[in-house]
């Protein structure tokens, strides 16, 4: 007599598309170059490439790399090129900046390569907890990159979500 409870969301067509389900693998590390400055804010370029050709790369190995100045140092783009050819045969991946601009560079390239076509018109789900780093920027990119083909964006929980996009 009594009647089943029905889990609605299970037997919806509602597609739950987790950023943190394309979180690379991999170290994240930050290279401060501040300490190879003269008193931490002058880049003298002969004790700059010293330090360049001394330092041990190879320790980089697959790791994703930012490599940042800590200080209020004017550091020249060359300097920060010149770090960038020594880390390429070693890292999977260097920027320029802080943690949070390396993983928006990750994600950015992943969602650019990401196929999408399966998720046509479809009503999505962006989940939004995650125990990952996924970067803010993150979910503005894929919600831009869904836009075209969903039939409906929502962000946050089945049972709870906000919605953010409806085709007309």
């Amino acid at each position: 007599m009594a009647d089943d409870i029905v889990n609605r969301v299970a037997n919806s067509k509602l597609v739950t598309f987790d950023l943190e389900d394309y979180y690379p693998t991999g170290e994240r590390v930050l290279l401060d170059i501040s300490n190879w400055l003269y008193e931490g804010i002058v880049l003298r370029e002969k004790e700059f490439r010293a330090y360049v050709l001394s330092h041990n790369w190879s320790q980089y190995q697959n790791q994703y790399v930012a490599v940042n100045c800590s200080t209020d140092a004017i550091i020249p783009a060359w300097a920060y090129m010149l770090i960038s050819v020594e880390l390429q045969p070693f890292s999977k991946l260097t920027v320029v900046g802080n943690l949070e601009a390396l993983e928006t560079v990750v994600y950015q390239d992943i969602i650019d390569n990401l196929d999408i076509s399966d998720l046509k018109d479809k009503p999505i789900i962006i989940k939004g907890c995650s125990k990952k780093p996924v970067p803010l920027n993150a979910y503005s990119m894929i919600s831009s990159k869904l836009k075209p083909v969903a039939k409906s964006i929502m962000f946050g929980e089945a049972c709870s979500n906000v919605p953010l996009f409806k085709r007309k």
